[in-house]
């Protein structure tokens, strides 16, 4: 019985120790990044993420405002680039690369390398 009384005490002493430690002395800073720094294949994946949600709610100006919180340079050339290089490099399936150059093109951004993936009609997939 004395044994296990010790382990408990050791366990809420070392818990209330632990505690007190990562809370009140050595407390994790916030960390806050900005979406340009991360890895080219996570802008790459972000900007498929924006170019689908614009397919499904054909918010022009939210998916502007989305692509200029991620890189103010996305707005522009820097976007017609990105896709460009996505699409050269087989970097997505078609269906995401339909997406992107859907967004392109009502963004006023639609270059050569895009234009055979538009559909008949001028949209999309």
């Amino acid at each position: 019985m004395r044994v296990i009384r010790s382990l408990l005490l050791g366990l809420l002493a070392g818990t209330a120790v632990g505690l007190f430690f990562g809370w009140a002395q050595f407390p994790a800073g916030g960390r806050s990044s900005a979406l340009s720094d991360l890895a080219q294949t996570y802008r790459d994946e972000y900007i498929v993420m924006i170019a689908a949600g614009y397919a499904f709610d054909a918010d022009i100006a939210g998916a502007a405002q989305r692509l200029s919180r991620f890189d103010a340079a996305l707005g522009g050339p820097e976007l017609r680039r990105t896709i460009d290089r996505i699409i050269t490099a087989s970097a997505r399936d078609l269906d995401d690369i339909y997406l992107l150059v859907a967004l392109a093109r009502d963004l006023g951004q639609l270059s050569p390398t895009m234009r055979p993936f538009l559909s008949p009609s001028g949209g999309g997939a």
